[in-house]
Formats: C-alpha cells, structure tokens, sequence
C-alpha cells in the first residue's frame, strides 16, 4: 500500500511517500517561498526521483490541523484534488499527534506547541506506550500558564517539548515547569515521514474517509470569523 502524505500545518511544507512500513522518500522545505509555491513541485520531485506517479498511489495523507488556516486549506485542496481525480480515499492526521511522533519512544510525556497567537498555543500532551502514542491530553487552545498547570500534575516524569512555539515560549515554560527539555531543531518542526506512519497504520485499519468528508481540525475561528460572526 502506498501513500503521499502532505503536511502544510505550519510554514514548513513537507511530503512523504510511505509503502508499508518503508519510507520511499521525504522532502521538507523550511524557507522563504509560499506553499502554493513550493508543495506542488515539491510532490513534483519527489515523485520523480523515487519514480512512482501519483496514479500508482493507494491513498492520500493530510495533516489536518490545528495549525495556519492558510496553509491547511493548501494542503487539504491538494490532497483532495489528488483523491477527488484519481478516485482514492484519503486519511487525515493531526498535527500535533504528528509532531510528538518526531520523537519515537521518548520517555515521560510529549508536549508539542504550535504558536497560536494572541498570547497562546495549540497543544496536548502524549505518552509511548510501547509502539502506539497514546493522547493523555487532548488538542485544545491554552495560555503558557494553563499548560504549565497541566504538565506540573504529571509529576517529575520527563516533559519533552518541541513545535514552532519552542522559540517564543519554551524559556517562560521552563522557568514554570521542573523536568521539561526541548528537542533538537530538525525534531522540532513537521516532518511529512511521522504524519505518514500514523497515516499508514490508519489506512491498513481501514480507517479512510472520502476527498467529500476529509475535514479540518482549526481548534477556533479565525480573527475574521470572530469579528464578523461568521
């Protein structure tokens, strides 16, 4: 079974190819250019290199959210459009569930943050249990202290703490929360290959959904909605 996996959640675009359990191929681009500009050649190359076409594809992955509501539009109309036209199902991964699989294993629990503005981040809280990453908090919308109040009711077990919200609000955390430690930078940030294991163990369960139902995971309305109501 193969699957292209695509994750614009945040301002790193990354794709994966996943057949089984082997990682095909993986490309990340962290700089400058918009996901409109970068994701389609992205695929492009990818593809090209590893010499699979997208018709050769069992399904398509997508990160689904929480994240930029720009750019999970981006990666959600792509992925619909590969399914929509090559009639595929498709299966959708959170970006946070994501995120802490950057970190196969770890010890004590995972904390990913993504920078949600006003003052805030999108978060949960993960532990390994053997092979499988289990949620322990679910995704939601917290100010630094109420996460800090969180994670000090986990006792001293190891807190791991990656995500684009690391440079901004990793310090304040640290200086609220005893036995946090962060990740190395590349760890930090998505990789398409995490989002697409769990995507893969999703599509083998059967636990697929139509380009018609694929949906995404915004957490809270945007600015506009909120100040227009809408």
């Amino acid at each position: 079974m193969k699957l292209l996996m695509i994750d614009t959640a945040t301002i790193v675009a990354t794709a994966a190819i996943m057949d089984e359990d082997k990682l095909v191929a993986e490309s990340i681009v962290n700089y400058k250019k918009k996901h409109s500009e970068k994701l389609l050649p992205t695929i492009d190359h990818m593809l090209g290199d590893s010499g699979l076409t997208l018709q050769e594809m069992d399904a398509f992955g997508v990160v689904a959210g929480p994240g930029s509501f720009t750019g999970l539009r981006i990666g959600m109309a792509t992925a619909k459009g590969f399914a929509q036209a090559l009639d595929k199902p498709m299966v959708t991964v959170s970006t946070l569930e994501s995120l802490a699989a950057n970190v196969a294993c770890a010890d004590g629990v995972i904390c990913p943050m993504l920078d949600a503005q006003r003052s805030q981040v999108y978060t949960g809280v993960y532990r390994w249990a053997g092979d499988d990453l289990q949620a322990i908090q679910g995704e939601t919308v917290l100010t630094i202290e109420e996460l800090a109040r969180i994670l000090n009711t986990l006792g001293d077990e190891p807190k791991t703490i990656l995500g684009d919200a690391l440079a901004k609000y990793y310090d304040p955390l640290a200086g609220m929360v005893p036995g946090t430690r962060r990740v190395a930078p590349y760890l930090a940030m998505d990789r398409a290959s995490s989002a697409a294991q769990i995507a893969m163990k999703k599509l083998l369960a059967g636990q697929t959904v139509t380009y018609r139902d694929a949906a995404l995971t915004y957490l809270r309305k945007s600015s506009a909605e909120e100040r227009f109501g809408k």
